[in-house]
């Protein structure tokens, strides 16, 4: 399902239009992203899952192409955990 199905389906399912369900997934992911800023903070949806924000250390990899030993640089990365409803 793409974003723009996702804003049709809202908007036949609510009865409204597909600017003002546009609107409304908009606001949804913006206070999802504004929940995630600080450095392991979490955003929950009972039923649904949490969102988790983390950070993963520098570590050694290697090219697959020439096997040399590479250095991954540490980032931060959002892992989701499914909640009961979803599995």
């Amino acid at each position: 399902m793409t974003k723009a199905d996702l804003v049709e389906k809202m908007a036949k399912d609510a009865g409204i239009t597909k600017v003002a369900a546009k609107a409304a997934l908009e606001s949804f992911l913006d206070g999802i992203k504004s929940g995630l800023k600080k450095r392991n903070s979490r955003v929950t949806l009972v039923g649904f899952g949490t969102f988790k924000k983390v950070y993963r250390k520098t570590r050694m990899g290697r090219n697959p192409q020439t096997g040399e030993k590479i250095k991954i640089k540490g980032k931060n990365a959002v892992t989701f955990k499914a909640g009961k409803n979803l599995q």
